[in-house]
């Protein structure tokens, strides 16, 4: 399939996954029903996925749309928007750092599990991750008073995209994985 058809396909895929289905989700970890909500997140997971050689403005055209994508949807203001386009932009060095060879010998190949391994992989997933959910939820709190809560809305949010993620990959990609 052609890659540009495939990622039009995946953005599809993964906003639709994100605004019918997972944002109806809502997850009272560690608190009463009345108390704060975690909403899963997969949607940055569409910026984890492009391939190796994307260039960075590229990436950050694609991270905006893919913001105020969701952004519309949730209104949202464009906080998504935010916290997606830092992930775009920081993609390019946080490989840099896991990958052993210069990203530009990765031709037409992406971040995944079947290229990079789990650890590796889940390493750059879950810390670009984690960023993107300090973010957010740091903007959408926009208060250092209630770090408590902050702190235990990122973990838990965090934690529970991180699944989701796992979920979607072990789904929708081949797996021929022999690397740890």
């Amino acid at each position: 399939m052609n890659i540009y058809l495939k990622n039009i396909l995946r953005f599809c895929v993964i906003i639709l996954l994100q605004v019918f289905i997972l944002n109806k989700i809502t997850l009272h970890w560690f608190t009463q029903p009345a108390g704060a909500l975690f909403n899963p997140f997969i949607y940055p997971l569409f910026i984890l996925l492009l391939p190796f050689e994307t260039p960075v403005w590229v990436l950050l055209v694609l991270g905006f749309s893919l913001g105020v994508t969701v952004d519309t949807f949730m209104t949202t203001a464009g906080m998504h928007a935010c916290a997606t386009v830092l992930i775009a932009y920081l993609r390019t060095n946080v490989l840099n750092a896991l990958m052993p060879r210069n990203l530009s010998e990765y031709i037409n190949q992406q971040p995944s599990i079947k290229n990079m391994g789990w650890s590796p992989f889940l390493v750059y997933s879950g810390f670009l991750m984690l960023l993107h959910h300090s973010v957010y939820f740091s903007i959408e709190s926009w208060s250092a008073s209630s770090f408590g809560p902050l702190l235990l809305k990122i973990v838990a949010s965090f934690v529970t995209s991180m699944l989701f993620i796992i979920v979607y990959i072990l789904l929708f990609t081949r797996q021929n994985v022999t690397r740890a």
